[in-house]
């Protein structure tokens, strides 16, 4: 046999693993064919390819591998089990660019099902790895190894703080500075999934210098990369009063309050959040936010759009108005009551609405003039009709009852009180009633139009404990009148009268 015929089987078998790798890997991509796969035994068969001599061969396997563990969690604990991660990173250092970025598929595959199959990734010291590939000259190796991190990091405080340790923050907050879009895109978001865990966290991604690079690009065309940046500094913001100054102080507003009329829906919600995040601290904090103009850019956006992305805008509103009379007026006055409305009204999920109704309870529950301004936009039917609402969930019934509680305990508005009189079941309707036991003993006027509507016909027909607080506002209501008005509009008396009538003896 010749040199030549040798040297044949040795291509046709370097070709056969070459074209074997690669047939796999494109299957790998179509869901119809992974059962077929799995049956077959396809991991085993992709083991020995990982450490094949010809540098193609080893990276195709590991596309492969990455499209198989991206498709399921079986696959990837099945890669996993079949201890192919030692193999896939150690020689990491010495392979091209190529295998770098599909081994940071790999690991990002596997990392992403569960915080186990993440602490298995970590287990087999593939940190040390991805900080070799952040360090790489390549963008797209570095993308990679951002994206697998960020996997690693979402899943918990455990996991972000092994993240850390490896050194990695200073080597994304570098990748954030690079100039392709989509390295910062993915090192942002990395950043803000580290962040998200603690405050501890948080302080690290700070120290590190992130969050001056993260708001000078705020303002960049490029929506995804928005999405991730306003993340991220929520994720810091939102731990403490001292982070969120910090934030703040990097000078990102007014410029936040242009991404609430950004055409991209994300960027609209993850700027509210940020101004949420923000907002919920101190009054302090809100009161910069309200001189700075954000509370009618908000009040915009929830009016603007639809959904979820009104949920942080919404918030946004409650805690501003939670923190004094002068903020919450401050809502009232941009107009905040009237879209706040509109999301009991036109929302459909029940999450979104018990929002609205904390949000309105938090506006109106300060004084008298709060509360009136909530009435006045016909809050209170809509608040009692979700609370009766069979269908609504248990949490929004608590927050429209509580809400509910909290305007009526301050409002004398009678007008807006008198629907809820007749309609309201007994644990709102004791609101209702302490109300009128307020006003009506000082306002001539309103006893009057209080038994012309009805109203004083209602408080008899109600049914209340003896010695209860209901009775007292009840005894005081009824304090307000003549006994024989009393009298005539309590239960059964028409019937005292026609049997009076019955046994009248006619005098002629």
């Amino acid at each position: 046999m010749s040199q030549r015929q040798v040297l044949q089987v040795f291509e046709q078998y370097q070709r056969a693993r070459s074209q074997f790798a690669q047939a796999v890997a494109n299957l790998a991509a179509r869901p119809q064919s992974i059962d077929t796969l799995r049956s077959a035994g396809v991991v085993r068969l992709l083991r020995p390819l990982l450490l094949d001599v010809i540098p193609s061969v080893r990276q195709t396997a590991a596309l492969a591998l990455g499209r198989l563990a991206d498709y399921d969690m079986e696959l990837a604990e099945a890669i996993v089990k079949a201890g192919i991660l030692p193999q896939l990173i150690c020689s990491l250092p010495e392979e091209n660019r190529y295998y770098k970025k599909a081994a940071a598929f790999v690991l990002r595959a596997i990392a992403k099902h569960s915080p186990q199959l993440a602490h298995a990734v970590v287990q087999c010291e593939a940190l040390k790895m991805l900080v070799i590939c952040l360090e790489d000259f390549d963008p797209g190796v570095k993308e990679g190894a951002s994206w697998a991190l960020g996997y690693i990091a979402r899943h918990s405080a455990e996991l972000s703080q092994a993240v850390v340790d490896a050194g990695t923050v200073p080597l994304l907050v570098l990748c954030i500075q690079e100039p392709e879009i989509a390295l910062k895109r993915i090192a942002a978001s990395t950043l803000s999934d580290i962040s998200k865990h603690s405050p501890e966290l948080a302080q690290t991604v700070v120290d590190a210098g992130a969050i001056a690079h993260l708001a000078k690009m705020i303002l960049n065309p490029d929506a995804k990369l928005k999405r991730q940046v306003l993340s991220a500094l929520s994720q810091i913001a939102k731990h403490s009063v001292d982070l969120a100054e910090l934030v703040v102080e990097a000078e990102i507003f007014p410029v936040v309050f242009t991404c609430l009329k950004d055409s991209d829906e994300y960027v609209k919600k993850n700027g509210a959040t940020l101004i949420r995040e923000i907002v919920k601290h101190t009054p302090e904090l809100s009161q910069f936010i309200v001189n700075s103009g954000g509370i009618a850019a908000v009040i915009d956006c929830i009016g603007s759009c639809k959904g979820t992305v009104r949920l942080p805008g919404i918030m946004t509103l409650g805690y501003v108005a939670a923190h004094s009379e002068n903020l919450s007026m401050a809502v009232i006055v941009s107009k905040g009551i009237s879209p706040l409305s509109a999301c009991l009204i036109e929302e459909h999920e029940d999450h979104i609405k018990a929002a609205a109704a904390w949000a309105l309870g938090q506006i109106g529950r300060h004084t008298v003039e709060h509360a009136r301004h909530v009435a006045v936009a016909n809050v209170l039917p809509t608040l009692l009709d979700i609370f009766m609402d069979t269908s609504s969930s248990e949490d929004l019934k608590i927050k429209t009852k509580k809400a509910l509680k909290n305007i009526l305990q301050k409002c004398t508005y009678l007008a807006a009180l008198e629907p809820l009189l007749h309609d309201a079941p007994p644990n709102i309707l004791k609101h209702v009633i302490a109300q009128y036991s307020k006003v009506l003993p000082h306002d001539s006027k309103a006893r009057r139009l209080f038994v012309t509507t009805g109203g004083l016909k209602k408080v008899q027909e109600i049914k209340a404990e003896p010695g209860s607080l209901l009775q007292e506002y009840i005894n005081t209501i009824n304090n307000c009148y003549p006994e024989e008005i009393v009298r005539y509009y309590s239960p059964g008396y028409s019937d005292i009268l026609l049997e009076k009538v019955e046994n009248y003896q006619p005098v002629l």
